[in-house]
């Protein structure tokens, strides 16, 4: 029997999102052992939401996290989480947001990052006026050219912050998530040419201050390089759960397919087409076709998809019956374990326990 297959899956409504818990773990192993020490960890939080998930890095000695959203970092502090980052400018109620998790989680340390001034004043004023110091890290454009502030220009900004009250610099904060190359020499090349210019702004910062900032760097593309360098925090995320994606843009990477979407064949409407209950609202459809490609059926070719179906055409529907199971890989996973509000959890091929994806809300409490 295949690794995927669920043995009680009679009792599985779908569509569904399982999630493999011991696959979970082979990676959470995985990622550890590629680090000289799990000091330089910082995984990213985005891609599983889920509460029960982050407790396992915890338990394998992961302290440090990131996250996206204040319903993620939430989500961290109630676990007793020692380092939370917000890798998100938090402006408006954001900021009242993140105040409020630092007065009401005094045992999770909390910082953001920043790339603008303006910001920058209002987080100050903000936690001045309430006795506080927040930390917070410079987000550098280092390509990626979604957020950040280019690193020529960062240091002057550094200069401008160091007046304010309410913040303190602990840090400087690089994306490169534009950096997929499926070559590893190539992707190594470019991640390397773009960390030359966080290394040369903390070297200019450190000359200038004598204070050695922290760096917090990549994605799941380029953690196995980031991970042989000293001195710096990586932050993967997709790693925990792995998806078609990253298997195909990143084969040298070790990780294994962790969380899969459990659809049924609902309706054979012809002799070459098959129609199953995966619809938008249940995989991530920001990609074009294919969006999910199946382990047992490898060969099905999406042809159309609405809210609530997902078409395939096959060789030969007749091999087929109505309630047929298929197991799911996402081309994305982040954003499909989004559409879930619970997981269901597989253990020895049983389904054994049902996670809540916690963080999927925009908020928890505040």
């Amino acid at each position: 029997m295949s690794w995927f297959i669920i043995e009680n899956v009679q009792t599985l409504d779908s569509p569904a999102l399982v999630i493999y818990k011991e696959r979970v773990a082979e990676n959470i192993r995985l990622l550890t052992g590629m680090v000289k020490s799990v000091d330089q960890l910082r995984p990213h939080v985005k891609t599983n939401k889920i509460a029960e998930v982050c407790k396992m890095m915890m338990e394998q000695g992961i302290t440090k996290f990131k996250c996206a959203t204040i319903a993620e970092a939430e989500m961290l502090a109630m676990l007793q989480a020692p380092d939370v980052l917000l890798a998100y400018q938090p402006i408006g109620p954001k900021a009242h947001r993140l105040l409020k998790l630092a007065e009401t989680y005094p045992s999770t340390h909390f910082s953001c990052i920043t790339d603008d001034m303006g910001s920058a004043n209002y987080l100050s004023d903000l936690f001045a006026a309430n006795n506080r110091i927040l930390d917070v890290y410079i987000d550098l454009n280092v390509g990626m050219n979604r957020t950040g502030i280019r690193p020529l220009h960062a240091l002057q900004l550094f200069e401008i912050f160091q007046s304010l009250k309410g913040i303190k610099v602990t840090g400087l904060h690089a994306y490169d998530g534009h950096i997929r190359d499926v070559d590893y020499s190539k992707r190594k090349q470019h991640c390397d040419e773009a960390f030359l210019q966080v290394s040369a702004l903390a070297d200019a910062i450190k000359t200038l201050t004598k204070q050695e900032l922290t760096i917090v760097v990549g994605g799941t593309p380029t953690f196995p390089i980031h991970a042989h360098r000293e001195g710096v925090e990586c932050s993967p995320g997709t790693f925990v759960f792995w998806d078609w994606g990253y298997q195909n843009i990143m084969p040298d990477e070790p990780f294994v397919f962790a969380a899969l979407v459990v659809t049924r064949i609902i309706s054979i409407p012809d002799a070459d087409s098959i129609c199953t209950d995966l619809g938008h609202k249940s995989i991530a459809a920001e990609n074009p076709f294919p969006r999910v490609h199946f382990l047992n059926l490898p060969g099905a070719e999406p042809i159309g998809q609405s809210e609530e179906h997902l078409m395939l055409r096959v060789p030969d529907a007749s091999l087929f019956a109505i309630g047929d199971v298929l197991y799911g890989v996402p081309v994305h996973i982040c954003p499909t374990v989004a559409l879930y509000d619970t997981a269901k959890i597989i253990e020895d091929k049983n389904i054994v326990d049902s996670w809540r994806v916690t963080a999927r809300d925009r908020s928890i409490n505040i």
